[in-house]
């Protein structure tokens, strides 16, 4: 559990946020950089033909783009070089993204219409950066179970406080590993986002959860999960608190899903048996997925919420890890089928994936 929560503020204004594991860390590092003010916040187009939004934030195209490991800026600071984070250690640190792709920061001139069809407004949200260790050349995997349950206190912290932001839908964190996934920094972090709207996988979600709702009175990922654990066939690993499953109709060629067998809304939801579960469960689980083909496995891990407004009593907290690795020198590319229609073509069998999974170890 985080013993020492304390927030400073950078040279450009963003906020950032140690976490410690034990009280007294010495948090009074003054950032030395004198950096340019953050940029505004990016413009959401809808796209009448499909009534999605779309993020447009230009300012992103400058982003760093896989630094030496001496010049990292998730690595603490050392007289030779200001990162990200002022201090000379840590143990998880947060902070506003300095290249949003959703901000609070305001442009004076923002577009409200490109054409009579496509309306436009502010990108309002949040984007932060997770860094789950100050060690640049660790991974998630290779953590402690008690780093695990630090990282999941923080993100439960800025999901509650993100939550609240004016005009928040849905706070979604997630972390990518791998440069095969387009990663564009090495040290082990990953993000959170919080949107101005609902997600076009969560409406999805939404309205599948509505219709078997109105149908059975019952939630649909919990009857999901009951199927899975009845069945066993696709189950990977499991214990009191949680499941870890391939889910039947899997899209990508190794994909788990991680559920708690109670129904919350989201990560500040989980008590702390269910917070302390997770960790062992999940390190085994990404254990198994590096000893497939004997390399460390790129992978997406999302944490589907609760939204914040209507529908929020539908959701039911789970994690999403996937991969887009097929084989040890084959990726699955998202191309036509995929890419054009949103129709998946799946090469390898669920069953056949838990199997080899659970084989792994």
């Amino acid at each position: 559990m985080i013993a020492q929560r304390t927030a400073i503020e950078l040279s450009d204004g963003r906020e950032l946020i140690y976490f410690d594991e034990k009280p007294g860390a010495d948090r009074s590092f003054p950032d030395r950089r004198h950096l340019p003010p953050p940029p505004p916040a990016s413009q959401l187009r809808l796209d009448p033909l499909v009534d999605e939004w779309v993020a447009v934030a230009a300012h992103r195209q400058t982003r760093t783009f896989l630094p030496p490991s001496d010049r990292c800026p998730l690595c603490p600071s050392t007289p030779d070089f200001a990162s990200e984070i002022p201090a000379d250690d840590y143990d998880v640190v947060v902070f506003e993204n300095q290249f949003p792709s959703f901000s609070d920061r305001m442009a004076p001139d923002e577009i409200t219409e490109l054409t009579e069809a496509v309306p436009v407004r502010p990108g309002v949200g949040r984007c932060e950066v997770v860094c789950f260790t100050s060690d640049h050349t660790s991974s998630f995997g290779a953590l402690p179970p008690e780093r695990v349950r630090t990282v999941i206190d923080a993100l439960a912290d800025r999901t509650e406080l993100m939550s609240a932001l004016p005009g928040v839908a849905q706070v979604f964190p997630f972390e990518n590993r791998g440069v095969e996934i387009g990663v564009t920094l090495h040290h082990p972090h990953g993000q959170i986002y919080a949107y101005p709207m609902v997600p076009p996988r969560t409406q999805a979600m939404l309205g599948a959860a509505r219709r078997h709702q109105a149908t059975t009175g019952r939630s649909l990922y919990a009857d999901v999960l009951a199927a899975e654990q009845k069945a066993q066939v696709r189950v990977v690993a499991a214990n009191e608190h949680w499941t870890a499953y391939v889910p039947a109709a899997a899209r990508w060629p190794f994909e788990v899903q991680l559920a708690p067998h109670r129904q919350v809304p989201d990560l500040p939801a989980l008590d702390d048996a269910e917070r302390d579960a997770f960790g062992p469960l999940y390190l085994d689980v990404l254990r198994r997925l590096d000893a497939l083909f004997g390399q460390p496995m790129p992978y997406i891990a999302a944490w589907h919420q609760a939204v914040v407004g209507a529908g929020r009593e539908l959701g039911y907290l789970h994690l999403q890890l996937f991969s887009i690795r097929r084989a040890p020198d084959k990726l699955k590319f998202l191309a036509g089928s995929e890419s054009a229609m949103g129709v998946f073509v799946n090469d390898v069998v669920p069953e056949t994936a838990a199997q080899m999974l659970r084989d792994a170890l």
